[in-house]
């Protein structure tokens, strides 16, 4: 069940997959409310979320959204004025909500009704001495460049992590010092799976590292799973499932930050797709794309 994204669309969709007849279909379409979003050219659209129980948990770029399933009845809409560029939602272990504010390089952690418990800065800054409390930043199109660009968060036990973009690795929020160092290409999701942590990296890679030790373990390039040179597009979301992974894949366009693309070196871009990817075997598995079903950008893939 992918959720998906593309800067300046005007809907944010969730689509579901059959995987035996390797088709979609969107199941969820929501568009932000102009209150809880920029007045010119806003991007509409659901970033990393997290399926736990019968609550789909999902951010927009303001906003956090929880869905019951499988009716996908929306249940709460949470938009605060610090939100900006949110990029992951998951439940905390307190019953609460971890929340990835990119645009201004901050985890928190708030109550279901918004109240702020927690504050996490994804540098060695306090992102206050930058930003504003008092500024609405939800009518803000960009605060880039952004110095982290925290985009996801898992636990190890009862000890929160976050994926750092720029620096490429994870850093403990709450054990200050411990980090994973990826290196590479720019870092997303950190899925814990068993004993295994699940990244991926923005240029078709996949690291895997050990939660006991702390370091990347395997490195797998989804390239070797093709016979063609062609570019697999914006690696991001990712779901274990048995012998292998399900990736999620945007098709590369331009972007105004041209060092965030330098690995595409003009190869053409495949489109916005999942596909499931065998470890065990090194074999590609079934491909669903999603641009017919009106999801052009990907971020998250759940499975359940």
């Amino acid at each position: 069940m992918p959720t998906g994204y593309e800067a300046h669309y005007d809907r944010a969709i969730v689509c579901e997959l059959d995987v035996t007849k390797r088709t979609s279909r969107p199941i969820v379409g929501y568009t932000t409310p102009s209150a809880h979003c920029p007045d010119e050219m806003p991007g509409i659209l659901f970033k990393s979320g997290h399926l736990e129980g019968n609550r789909l948990y999902v951010p927009t770029q303001t906003e956090i959204l929880i869905y019951s399933v499988p009716a996908f009845e929306l249940v709460t809409v949470v938009s605060l004025p610090f939100f900006n560029d949110l990029h992951h939602v998951r439940p905390s272990r307190s019953d609460g909500l971890i929340v990835t504010v990119t645009g201004l390089d901050l985890v928190v952690e708030l109550g279901f009704d918004g109240a702020l418990r927690n504050e996490w800065s994804a540098t060695s800054e306090d992102p206050w001495q930058r930003f504003s409390r008092d500024t609405d930043y939800r009518k803000y199109r960009t605060t880039k460049p952004h110095l982290a660009h925290p985009n996801f968060t898992f636990y190890l036990g009862d000890e929160l992590w976050t994926t750092r973009f720029e620096q490429r690795d994870a850093i403990s929020l709450t054990r200050l010092g411990r980090s994973i160092e990826l290196g590479g290409e720019r870092v997303h999701d950190g899925v814990v799976d068993d004993e295994r942590i699940y990244f991926t990296h923005v240029d078709g890679k996949v690291s895997i590292a050990g939660c006991g030790s702390l370091r990347v373990e395997d490195r797998i390039d989804l390239a070797d799973f093709y016979d063609h040179d062609s570019l697999l597009g914006w690696t991001r979301g990712i779901a274990v499932d048995g012998p292998g992974v399900w990736i999620g894949f945007t098709r590369v366009r331009k972007t105004r930050f041209r060092e965030n693309v330098a690995w595409v070196k003009g190869r053409r871009s495949l489109p916005t797709r999942v596909a499931y990817f065998d470890l065990a075997s090194r074999r590609l598995g079934p491909t669903i794309e999603l641009e017919r079903s009106g999801m052009n950008a990907l971020f998250s893939v759940l499975v359940r």
